[in-house]
């Protein structure tokens, strides 16, 4: 296999940088005079189609990253605001399903209250007898299982971007330096200056892979870590919900209780 590549990338002149087996137009890796001999692009051109398949692959990983990124913290904060929402709203209405009426249609809490409800009506339908606080637990607990694992989508994609982009950027590093030093070695010139340049211009490719897999891991940490309090907000929400059922609208959250009434400011004079 290693000889395949070394005989691929010795077979283009040295003249030319494979423009046929290239992604990138021909006019881009054009050599003129004066221009700098280094940098990104010269080292695509270098690396062929090899090294230019892989930073395609480097640029759709930060796309995709950056792309998850916001479209996951857009969705946690409006859930979070929705949870705003349940404290002003919700645990202020006579009942369960009037509370719910005030939450937005697709609320993550709506979801979950109405999932609660309904389990409350069908458990009576039930032929085989379960008792109803597991059957009710069992239907808030899958409710918010689906709501985290919605949440938690995409995070798959970033945890492997950060573990695989230094590697694919770091093939792309070994396919430049190889083309390279096969093309100096063609060319019988083995002085310090034409080493140097081709390969350490081919060490760009390694430091885009770490770009890449950098911001990844570092979205991956803090969206998970967001993930985590929002699905311990719904777990005592979900609680909240269950004791209220069971308990026919007579048990609620300590925030929701009315506030006690002050007491009065001094005693009553003793009477003389």
């Amino acid at each position: 296999m290693f000889n395949l590549i070394a005989n691929a990338a010795a077979a283009a002149p040295a003249a030319a940088h494979d423009v046929g087996l290239s992604l990138m137009p021909a006019s881009m890796c054009v050599k003129e005079e004066g221009q700098n001999p280094y940098g990104l692009v010269p080292a695509l051109c270098e690396g062929g189609i090899v090294s230019q398949v892989t930073f395609l692959v480097l640029l759709i990983m930060f796309i995709g990253t950056l792309y998850i990124l916001f479209t996951k913290l857009f969705e946690q904060n409006k859930v979070m605001s929705q949870g705003k929402a349940v404290d002003a709203n919700f645990w202020r209405a006579p009942t369960l399903a009037d509370g719910m009426s005030k939450l937005e249609k697709n609320s993550a809490y709506r979801q979950v209250v109405e999932d609660g409800l309904r389990a409350n009506e069908e458990h009576n339908k039930l032929t085989d007898p379960v008792e109803a606080h597991d059957w009710m637990h069992g239907t808030l607990e899958r409710s918010q299982n689906h709501i985290n694992s919605k949440l938690n989508s995409g995070l798959a994609f970033l945890a492997t971007v950060g573990s695989t982009a230094p590697f694919v950027g770091l093939f792309g590093t070994v396919i430049g330096i190889l083309r390279a030093l096969v093309k100096i070695g063609a060319s019988g010139q083995a002085s310090i200056d034409t080493v140097a340049g081709p390969v350490g211009e081919a060490l760009i490719m390694t430091a885009i892979g770490l770009i890449v897999a950098v911001p990844a891991v570092l979205a991956f940490n803090w969206l998970q870590s967001r993930n985590k309090a929002i699905a311990r907000r719904l777990s005592t929400f979900s609680n909240d919900v269950l004791g209220s059922i069971m308990s026919g609208g007579q048990v609620k959250p300590v925030s929701a209780a009315p506030a006690k009434a002050a007491a009065p400011a001094a005693a009553a004079a003793p009477k003389k």
